[in-house]
């Protein structure tokens, strides 16, 4: 691994391999890293869940489900929003955006971001 403030970058495989809703969980060195593709963007973060150190990226992915309100703001009933798509914590259900890494009711519970490329058909993280 790197020394502190150095950063390295890893190939973590073919892009083919992460279709768009898909994901990859992958070691790389000490680190476990989720890589995601949403929208034909790649978003990566490490593996763990600031809540209790859960297995994050391993997690059930699902839409983000919005309340519908009308003109007096009263309920309407619930839409799932596939553009905002969340992966839930295995262990105590913590549930994070997998475009910004937040939590959606405490922001304060964020998942690490770890930087990720792709270039020429593959993948690479750099950390």
């Amino acid at each position: 691994m790197p020394g502190p403030g150095t950063h390295e970058r890893y190939t973590v495989g073919p892009s083919g391999d992460l279709p768009d809703g898909g994901r990859l969980v992958v070691d790389v060195g000490a680190l476990t890293i989720g890589i995601f593709r949403v929208g034909g963007r790649l978003f990566a973060y490490e593996n763990t869940c600031p809540h209790q150190g859960g297995p994050v990226c391993q997690g059930i992915m699902l839409p983000a489900v919005r309340e519908v309100l009308d003109d007096r703001l009263a309920s309407t009933g619930f839409v799932f929003d596939e553009a905002d798509p969340r992966i839930v914590c295995p262990w105590h259900g913590y549930e994070y955006s997998i475009k910004s890494g937040c939590h959606p009711a405490a922001p304060g519970y964020r998942l690490r971001a770890v930087a990720v490329e792709e270039e020429g058909g593959t993948i690479y993280v750099v950390i």
